[in-house]
């Protein structure tokens, strides 16, 4: 064993590295110095090195197998020295150099530090300047982004340098593409100089050429914003330009970033060829913006924005739209919506946070419903839908037992003069109060169930509509009831006193301003539960059989000459049946002495408890007659309502079905059915059925899917997971169509393709939605067709009108076929 002090040696062509640690030790080597050791003879088998020799080395992918190639080399800053900070290996088969000025590495080289090697045919590293040349096969990884090219020039602990003729592969996008030159200015940020940029798998042969690929003068990376921007760049798709630029940028990742978004194209029967061009402003972390200017071939131009926050403690979001000049209406037209939610702190102590909710909307004529069908307001609904806009706003505090909340509501109705509306009474304003106690001592007895609830309401609304006058309600309803709950069942006595008081604007019928109202209320709901075991198609299962009854008595008190202002009659489900008021609201109280009884059965899975059947029926009994009623109904004398059936089923995770059957003894026909079911074997594989029934009001059938069309030639695919297709190359078909039997028409039509390039996705959908009737002559048909158009160039942008938001909204169980996944390891790519 020797040292060679400030002149070239060569080692033998077998090393061990363990040695080398060794002669670390024994002989005190500081930084920069060069130990070596001749090895056995080569027949022997060289052992691995301890794993934990050096504190923070991480160990080379061939030392876990258990073998080293011949030479290993560590050199290591003292701590709080300049320049390097962590270890850094070097291995290879010919290693020479001068102690503390440069290493050279000749064959199969390899240089580690931290999260970064580098592998050439040659190598060598400059010590006092930490720069390291390399020639030949040279590969970089660069915590998982690989570079692989004939030259290589860098400043290890800066990553500064320059790379010639590489190819280089993203980890984040798994994006990929090569260049004349590479220009490292850091480890997160680099300049590729006459180079392209894709995410398509490499094919075979010569002629390759990915499906889509971005051809730039220069493109600049910066893995830190995960932005690329691209100087002189052309997107080709399938070999044609179809987006060209002097600069533009585009995402490495789904993290935000500010400029302009893909340009978006659509076709609509009502506003004819529309461009959006939106401009997407990143402002902060919890904040942004996007402005998106349209021109349209039937409007003009439509200036359109939308600005969203999300606060530790509030969040909200901002649309609205100006169209300076419609050509159609020959008048201005906007819109507004705002959405807003979160707590307020008081700084008081004994006050503590409010909670506030803010739900604004407004449109600039009464026709804005019709003329936009495709706008979407607060809460997620189409405007089509909505000509009832909500502006409401409301503070709610709380503290242990008690909440408040006080409310103003107010809407705007959008009317149209071949079907009117009532509109709804604003509340301005509305105040809340609720004391409630669960399982809590009142009077030395335990085990009570009360609240008393409090409300005050301002109803106003246009009296020339409503013909009714305005009013002041004070409402207050108590109660307490004493539940015992046991495994076989239960019973549950309950109380209520129910008290209205009214101050009018204007007389009544009868002349009075004021009216008031106490009704007390006793209810008693009780239930048994038996269980066994069964087994039905060779499946062990619990069985169940759940009985119930629910008695209500309610005495009579004269609510006829009372308005209505919030008051309706209840569905007939389940769910209000076994309730104590058979109206909705606080205007009708029903006077009852009735009965509901009820049985269920239900399958159970022994081990998780997951419900596989439930099967119910319910019917109400009548002792007398219901006198109190809303206007125009007549008293209900019936003694036995109608029978109620329901049934769901989920015996397999492929298979379920839902229905509800209201059926009429008396005169033995279906009032009202509702049936559905699904069939979805796998992802991106489900079929949905309803058909729905009122007798003398509706009747429709609907079906909604979506499927891989490859499976009708015996292509099934790779089911990959949600959010991941089913492998490229497959062609799916999406839609959901609503026929109506009285109409005998489509009224509402979402179909549509979508075809998975694995890099690529195409997406084309035809949306026809029932408009009603135009108020206004000439305007055309009553429906709205759009065309939905749209490229998915995956991992890099989006180009065309987006159908996704409409797809989701209308197939139930639709499943996207990309999806945001978390951000890979680097040692997805380890080396």
């Amino acid at each position: 064993m020797h040292r060679a002090s400030r002149s070239r040696f060569i080692v033998s062509p077998v090393a061990h590295a363990v040695f080398s640690l060794v002669s670390c030790t024994v002989l005190g080597l500081g930084h920069g110095s060069i130990a070596h050791a001749q090895a056995p003879a080569a027949s022997q088998d060289p052992a691995p090195p301890p794993a934990t020799s050096v504190p923070g080395a991480i160990p080379r992918r061939d030392a876990l197998a258990g073998q080293l190639k011949s030479t290993s080399m560590l050199a290591e800053q003292p701590p709080g020295g300049p320049g390097i900070e962590l270890p850094t290996f070097i291995y290879g088969d010919r290693l020479s150099g001068r102690p503390e000025l440069e290493t050279v590495i000749d064959g199969n080289a390899e240089l580690r530090r931290g999260g970064s090697s580098i592998r050439a045919d040659w190598l060598q590293w400059d010590q006092p300047s930490d720069v390291v040349k390399a020639r030949g096969n040279v590969r970089v990884n660069s915590a998982g982004n690989l570079y692989n090219g004939p030259e290589l020039e860098i400043k290890l602990d800066t990553f500064e340098g320059f790379f010639t003729r590489p190819d280089y592969r993203f980890l984040q996008n798994s994006g990929y593409g090569v260049a004349r030159r590479v220009d490292f200015i850091d480890d997160k940020r680099l300049v590729a100089y006459d180079a392209n940029f894709t995410t398509c798998q490499r094919g075979e042969g010569p002629s390759w050429m990915p499906a889509w690929i971005v051809n730039a003068s220069s493109i600049k990376f910066d893995k830190e914003a995960d932005v690329g921007e691209a100087s002189g760049g052309v997107l080709r798709f399938m070999s044609v330009p179809i987006l060209a630029a002097p600069t533009f940028t585009f995402p490495l990742s789904d993290k935000r970033k500010s400029g302009l978004l893909p340009p978006t194209v659509g076709l609509s029967s009502v506003n004819g060829t529309s461009l959006t061009v939106p401009y997407y402003f990143d402002i902060a972390p919890q904040r942004d913006a996007t402005f998106s200017p349209t021109i349209m071939s039937k409007r003009g131009v439509d200036l359109a924005g939308e600005f969203r926050y999300l606060e530790r403690n509030y969040r909200g979001e901002l649309r609205a739209s100006l169209l300076p000049n419609d050509s159609l209406r020959d008048k201005t037209r906007w819109s507004y919506n705002y959405l807003s939610s979160g707590v307020f702190n008081t700084g008081l102590s004994a006050v503590g946070g409010l909670g506030f909710i803010l739900n604004l909307n407004r449109v600039s004529d009464d026709n804005y419903w019709r003329d936009f069908p495709s706008t979407v307001l607060s809460g997620g609904t189409n405007g089509l839908s909505q000509r009832l806009l909500a502006n409401d706003a409301s503070v709610s505090w709380g503290r242990e037992y008690f909440s408040t909340t006080v409310r103003a509501l107010k809407h705007q109705t959008l009317q149209d003069v071949n079907s009117p509306i009532v509109p709804p009474y604003d509340r301005f304003p509305q105040l809340t109060a609720i004391y409630k106690r669960i399982n809590a001592p009142l009077a030395g007895i335990g085990g009570l169930d009360y609240s008393i609830n409090t409300d005050y309401t301002r109803f106003e609304s246009d009296r020339l509509l409503t013909r009714q006058p305005n009013a002041h309600r004070t409402f207050a309803l108590a109660q307490i009831s004493r539940p015992w709950i046991r495994p076989a069942g239960y019973i549950s006595p309950k109380l209520m006193l129910n008290s209205t008081a009214y101050q009018f604007d204007g007389p009544l019928i009868n002349g009075a301003r004021s009216a008031s109202r106490t009704v007390p209320t006793f209810s008693l709901d009780s239930g048994l539960v038996f269980e066994r075991n069964a087994s039905f198609f060779g499946q062990a299962f619990t069985q169940t059989l759940e009985p119930r009854a629910f008695y209500v008595n309610t005495p009579y008190r004269n609510q006829a000459a009372l308005p209505n202002y919030d008051s309706g009659l209840n569905a007939f489900n389940f769910a209000t049946l076994f309730t104590e008021n058979e109206f909705v609201g606080n205007d009708r109280i029903s006077d009852s002495n009735v009965l509901t009884t009820g049985l269920t059965s239900r399958l159970l899975d022994p081990d998780t408890g997951a419900e596989s059947l439930r099967v119910g029926i319910a019917q109400r009994v009548r002792f007398k007659d219901r006198q109190v009623r809303l206007p125009g109904e007549v008293p209900v004398s019936e003694r036995l309502s109608d029978l109620l059936f329901g049934a769901t089923v989920n015996l397999t995770p492929a298979w379920s079905l839902d229905t509800t059957v209201q059926y009429n003894p008396k005169t033995n026909i279906s009032e009202r059915a509702t049936v559905g079911g699904r069939y979805s074997p796998s992802n991106y594989r489900v079929v949905s059925a309803a058909y729905r029934h009122q007798r003398n009001v509706s009747e429709q059938y609907e079906v909604g899917w979506q499927w891989p069309i490859n499976d009708l030639w015996g292509d099934q695919g790779k089911d990959l997971g949600a959010g991941r297709g089913q492998g490229p190359g497959r062609l799916y078909s999406v839609g959901r169509l609503n026929y109506s039997v009285p109409d005998k028409k489509l009224v509402d039509v979402v179909v549509g393709l979508e075809y998975d390039g694995c890099c690529w996705i195409a997406r084309v959908v035809l949306e026809r939605t029932q408009l009603g009737t135009i108020a206004r002559a000439g305007t055309g048909s009553s429906n709205s067709t759009r065309i939905l158009f749209q490229l998915e160039f995956v991992g890099f942008s989006r180009i065309g009108n987006n159908p996704l938001k409409t797809l989701k909204a209308n197939i139930p169980r639709y499943q996207y076929l990309r999806e945001q996944s978390t951000t890979p390891s680097r040692f997805t790519n380890y080396d």
